[in-house]
């Protein structure tokens, strides 16, 4: 430990030092008496040693869901008596105690050892807690010894899910089976249409009823049950805060409930953060991918860069043919939007969720900052038409929207253009 003189140190230097020299000057041996308890509490505070606390700091876990409190521990112990023992534990920005009622200081005795209870709360994402800072003070209070411990503890906080009663379903499905009723006929559960027996039909798929009527054999015919490729597409270029949530925290909430309920449902889901640092997951399925998705969305930051990215920056492989992407983005960013353009042009099943910016932002109150705004709401209606005129859902996750209404938006569109195509 680091020694740090006190302000009593500085106090009772000066006294002795003054009562030394106006023995001296006034040649009165009782100035030199009142100030020597003052140089023996010196000499004593100067030649203690140092204590030497051993700190453990322990997580409950290291996985935690967000706004769930996380219980941690702090156990101190020392051979040696310590007079006053300060412990403070310094947290990142997105950690805050639920009770800040840690002791500030507390007397250890010989062979002493206290334990401390700590509640703490995380928003999304992924930190390390453990930063320690102690501070311990001699019995006469002459010096205080400082110390900084890392104990460090990787924590995860996933985001908490949105309640979700139907996902966006795929225009075209994959040849695996999953739990999505594919449009082609074949074998599966749900019925599609009757028809004539052919050779090569099996006896079970004869329509009984439907043959004593017709006098011939007729045969039901079924959707099969595919999976589907999902990617997820987070736009990461821009960000923006408020108190109650950014707009990338909208942004990986609803991907990692997406991940999730596609990957339940057996399908193979991938993601693309598209931003100032691209980084990609090729589609997968089964649990391992849902921690890689998680980790993934957890290391999601904005960072800002002039570069100009586009769709070939992105590995072939993580936008197989016929996937479903669904992007969820502020459509702030024209090097996103364009990304976005070029996937629809390029024959990719593509649905926007946006997260409003203007939610997160204020017009001013001079008559040019008002007709500035105008016009910028116009330009991103412009922009979503534009969106739709091409074919993409575009739907708007407002204040007091559940992603459910959201992505019923989203399906609502697609069920419209697609009976329009038709």
């Amino acid at each position: 430990m680091t020694a740090r003189p006190s302000p009593r140190l500085s106090a009772y230097s000066a006294l002795v030092a003054i009562g030394l020299l106006g023995a001296l000057a006034a040649r009165r041996a009782e100035l030199a008496v009142l100030a020597a308890p003052f140089a023996l509490v010196l000499a004593l505070g100067l030649t203690a040693r140092p204590p030497q606390p051993r700190v453990r700091f322990v997580l409950e876990g290291e996985r935690v869901l967000e706004g769930d409190p996380l219980r941690a521990t702090l156990e101190v112990e020392s051979a040696d008596p310590i007079d006053r023992l300060e412990l403070r534990l310094a947290l990142p920005a997105g950690v805050e105690l639920v009770a800040d009622d840690l002791p500030r200081a507390f007397h250890l005795g010989w062979g002493g050892e206290r334990s401390l209870e700590l509640e703490l709360r995380a928003r999304w994402g992924v930190w390390t807690v453990g930063d320690l800072r102690l501070r311990a003070r001699d019995r006469f209070g002459v010096l205080w010894w400082e110390e900084r411990l890392e104990r460090p503890h990787r924590l995860r906080v996933v985001p908490r899910p949105e309640q979700l009663r139907a996902l966006v379903a795929p225009a075209q499905t994959q040849a695996a089976t999953g739990n999505e009723v594919a449009r082609v006929r074949g074998e599966g559960v749900e019925f599609a249409d009757t028809r004539a027996f052919v050779a090569g039909d099996r006896v079970r798929s004869i329509n009984w009823r439907a043959s004593a009527r017709r006098e011939q054999l007729i045969v039901n015919e079924r959707h099969p049950e595919r999976n589907t490729d999902v990617v997820l597409f987070l736009d990461s270029f821009a960000d923006a805060e408020r108190a109650d949530g950014s707009i990338l925290g909208r942004a990986v909430r609803a991907s990692a409930t997406l991940a999730d309920l596609y990957l339940r449902r057996r399908d193979r889901v991938g993601l693309v953060t598209f931003g100032g640092t691209l980084r990609w997951l090729e589609p997968g399925a089964g649990a391992l991918q849902r921690y890689r998705l998680v980790d993934a969305l957890l290391e999601t930051r904005m960072r800002f860069s002039y570069a100009w990215k586009d769709v070939n920056v992105i590995p072939a492989r993580t936008l197989p043919p016929r996937a479903l992407v669904i992007a969820v983005t502020p459509l702030l960013d024209a090097r996103a939007v364009t990304a976005l353009l070029d996937l629809r042009a390029r024959g990719h099943d593509l649905a926007v969720v946006e997260v409003p910016a203007e939610l997160f932002a204020a017009p001013g109150e001079e008559d040019v900052e008002q007709l500035a705004w105008r016009l910028w709401l116009l330009r991103r209606e412009t922009l979503r038409a534009r969106l739709q005129a091409i074919g993409v859902a575009v739907s708007r996750w407002d204040d007091d929207a559940p992603l459910d209404a959201v992505l019923e938006g989203v399906r609502t569109y697609r069920r419209h253009a697609r009976l329009a195509r038709r």
